[in-house]
């Protein structure tokens, strides 16, 4: 099945036509379908049962797959677990049927899974038996529809997925993105060091055209040991965005302190016995220059511009016969 055919099935009642059915997890074992009248009810149960809104255990549901939070541990998930423990859990999450007995795996909710996991008793969740791909795109899907991952989130979960080898089209079915926007997000992640995004967190808010700024500084700044450096002298709840604005900071000032004076090369003033000046000498690393200005010693000036060919070549000669450069 095409992955945008998937993406539109995700939330909804699996099609009638088994063709169209999102494909078993490879995890779970076929069923020979039963002939008659008790193989159709068979399947009627099934259909029910894989649809169904359960409560389920929170240790019976593995935490796999591919990660599209940088953290699940915050201050959000103790303000969603307070909210869950007057009213209740409104939203249930999404899991399919793990290889083995009782057990489930999460695709979407696990910061609901998370917050009940603090406050304990059971988790409702819709259990839907999904191939891969099809996982994938409710995840990416259901999170843009509730709290959307930042863009660097976005990025890091576009590196995972590209690397684990998902195919392009799944990919952008499941952030709600163009190709162009998945090789923009792409573009800046490889660009940052390992640790920097971890260190400074989701930074919600914080843009690609930020985030492209801060990797631009790579070539000229330790990103990861100034981000620790700054991120230390921080208050530990410091958020994230704050963190990404005080390390942009810290490092951009830092780039422009580093970088290296244009060599303007170093002058020194050619005086006569009584003090008087007669020019500068100019040397850097590219040139020697003698300066003379005419309005100081106009008579000298015409004289030397007369004769300042031979007595650079004379000069020439003297350092080639000196040196034993000679031809």
């Amino acid at each position: 099945m095409g992955a945008s055919l998937m993406a539109r099935n995700i939330f909804n009642q699996p099609p009638k036509d088994e063709k169209e059915s999102a494909a078993p997890s490879p995890t779970m074992q076929k069923t020979a379908k039963l002939p008659g009248s008790v193989g159709g009810l068979r399947d009627s149960l099934r259909e029910i049962t894989a649809n169904s809104i359960r409560d389920i255990e929170p240790d019976q549901i593995d935490m796999d797959g591919l990660r599209d939070r940088l953290v699940l541990e915050d201050t959000s998930i103790d303000e969603l677990a307070e909210s869950i423990r007057k009213h209740g859990q409104q939203v249930p999450i999404m899991v399919r049927p793990s290889g083995q007995p009782d057990r489930y795996r999460i695709i979407y909710g696990r910061r609901r899974l998370a917050a009940i996991r603090k406050i304990g008793g059971t988790v409702k969740a819709i259990v839907r038996t999904l191939d891969d791909d099809a996982s994938l795109i409710a995840q990416g899907q259901e999170n843009n529809l509730r709290l959307d991952p930042s863009f660097i989130e976005k990025s890091l979960f576009i590196r995972e997925m590209q690397e684990i080898g998902y195919k392009p089209g799944v990919i952008q079915d499941a952030l709600g993105l163009t190709r162009q926007g998945v090789s923009n997000h792409r573009v800046v992640i490889d660009q940052l060091p390992d640790g920097l995004v971890q260190l400074i967190g989701p930074a919600h808010g914080i843009g690609r055209r930020q985030w492209g700024d801060l990797a631009a500084l790579s070539g000229k700044v330790d990103l990861v040991n100034s981000a620790k450096e700054v991120i230390a002298a921080l208050p530990d709840d410091t958020p994230s965005p704050e963190r990404f604005q005080a390390v942009y900071s810290a490092c951009s000032h830092k780039a422009r302190a580093d970088k290296k004076p244009t060599n303007r090369g170093v002058t020194s003033v050619v005086k006569n016995e009584s003090g008087d000046t007669v020019g500068t000498l100019t040397v850097d690393q590219k040139a020697i220059a003698i300066k003379i200005a005419k309005k100081d010693n106009p008579e000298f000036g015409q004289w030397l511009e007369e004769r300042a060919e031979a007595a650079l070549l004379q000069l020439f000669d003297t350092w080639r016969n000196e040196s034993g450069s000679g031809s």
